[in-house]
């Protein structure tokens, strides 16, 4: 178990808080949104993905089974996730994301953090430019949804090059839940490796760190509910300048 000093303690349970509300109100990015700040706290990525991985399935799989109840006590038998979509981009995701979680395991953490940060600062810029990657073919959407899997592997922050994809073929009412099983199953081949190679899982952290994402993924449920109704360039504006100032932090740490 790794310890902390008391104000590392304090912000880690509020980049949790944050992780949480981005996680169930945007259906993606708990992790790629939350990394980087957790990684200039501490500069260890595998102290930190046990800890998402877990959050991720909890509230994953809790938020696909509330919805699917209400949707049927509702008299809707449409499932809120696509299942034959979802099955059909795994089979193209499978592999690259297997060759990821090996990659993650074998390289040092000090280099890990630098690709984080890297490809959290693209992430960050297409949000400023209001440009996210968009896939116009079914080659581009192969290639970013192999990309997507792999960097996932790496470090769980794959998700916009895999949204670039899935938000084209789905509607938004089912694009949250879809996105959340696809996370749950490959989240689950993550945890099974660190445990297979013994990683860490820090267990004792969940006991405080759960309760802090419970409240934000209550709070980031009622945005969800907003964000159906309404387009919000302006908040990932913001939210792309903040993630692009931290991931230069990062890199500059890095390097000195």
């Amino acid at each position: 178990m790794t310890e902390f000093s008391f104000y590392q303690y304090a912000l880690i349970g509020l980049i949790f808080v944050w992780s949480g509300f981005v996680r169930s109100g945007l259906g993606f990015g708990g992790a790629v949104l939350s990394l980087p700040f957790l990684l200039l706290v501490h500069n260890e990525p595998l102290v930190f993905l046990p800890l998402i991985a877990v959050h991720l399935l909890v509230f994953s799989s809790l938020t696909i089974a509330l919805n699917n109840r209400g949707t049927k006590s509702a008299g809707k038998g449409l499932s809120t996730v696509d299942w034959p979509y979802l099955w059909r981009i795994l089979g193209i995701m499978i592999v690259p994301k297997l060759i990821g979680v090996f990659g993650l395991l074998t390289l040092p953490p000090s280099i890990m953090s630098g690709i984080i940060f890297t490809i959290v600062s693209f992430y960050a810029v297409s949000y400023i430019l209001d440009k996210p990657f968009r896939s116009n073919s079914r080659v581009v959407d192969g290639v970013f949804l192999m990309l997507g899997g792999y960097i996932s592997g790496t470090s769980l922050i794959g998700a916009p090059l895999i949204i670039a994809v899935v938000a084209q073929h789905l509607p938004k009412e089912r694009l949250r839940d879809t996105l959340f099983a696809l996370w749950f199953i490959l989240v689950t081949i993550k945890m099974a490796a660190f445990i297979y190679v013994g990683v860490d899982l820090q267990l004792i952290h969940h006991l405080w760190l759960l309760p802090c994402a419970a409240v934000g993924h209550i709070i980031g449920l009622h945005f969800h509910n907003r964000m159906l109704q309404a387009e919000t360039p302006v908040f990932f504006r913001l939210l792309g300048v903040v993630l692009l100032v931290i991931s230069l932090i990062g890199l500059w740490e890095g390097l000195a």
